[in-house]
């Protein structure tokens, strides 16, 4: 649990991404419950639809930000749903790559200006037969975000110190596709931040809150 008035920074960020990735547990804590089809994120011939996402940190008055977008009504997949930039990833392309292009044409990114980080784990989103690939980048300031119109209704800004405080984590009953559901959320603002991308943002979390134990938190 963050508790520290020390604000994160990039020197925690690029420490959390050294250790090693906790994965599917730490994932499920923000999974939606029941969640049918999680399991096949273990098949190692898992057979589905690819995309990279982008997780784009920048400094900001308190501490490090990232930015989530809220999608359009007329997208394929995910329609009005929080999520991180990203698509579908073409023949050939990394998730690197494919999460660069997306942020430069959805928030006219330009992906000369970030640096690579690292990765977090992969995950599998049933409904839409994906499996994302979350990859980690920084910039020094923040962007100017152009919205693509097309894919973005909004763009949403969030401090990791809010994400990690106790009271950003929410729960609720909702119905989803005919049947009650138990959805773990990320209140920002006035959106719930659910799904798939609240459970990547969970990995991130735990590995940001294990460097309380770290010398590098002592101030």
């Amino acid at each position: 649990m963050y508790t520290r008035s020390v604000p994160l920074t990039i020197a925690h960020l690029r420490q959390a991404l050294q250790r090693p990735l906790p994965g599917l547990p730490v994932q499920m804590q923000m999974a939606t419950r029941p969640r049918p089809g999680t399991e096949r994120i273990l098949d190692p011939n898992l057979n589905c639809r690819r995309a990279g996402v982008l997780v784009l940190l920048y400094p900001s008055a308190g501490g490090l930000c990232l930015v989530l977008t809220r999608r359009t009504e007329s997208v394929n997949n995910h329609r009005g749903q929080i999520s991180l930039p990203g698509g579908s990833m073409e023949p050939g392309e990394t998730a690197a790559a494919t999460a660069l292009r997306e942020a430069q044409e959805e928030l006219g990114i330009d992906p000369a200006s970030l640096e690579l980080l690292g990765a977090l784990s992969p995950l599998y989103i049933p409904p839409s037969d994906f499996c994302i690939y979350p990859v980690v980048a920084y910039v020094v300031e923040r962007p100017s975000f152009k919205p693509n119109p097309e894919e973005v209704a909004e763009v949403i800004e969030a401090s990791l110190a809010h994400l990690l405080a106790p009271e950003t984590h929410c729960e609720e009953m909702w119905e989803l596709r005919g049947q009650p559901v138990r959805v773990p959320f990320y209140a920002v603002g006035p959106h719930k931040v659910w799904g798939a991308t609240a459970m990547v943002l969970s990995e991130l979390a735990t590995l940001l809150s294990a460097q309380e134990e770290s010398p590098a938190w002592s101030a």
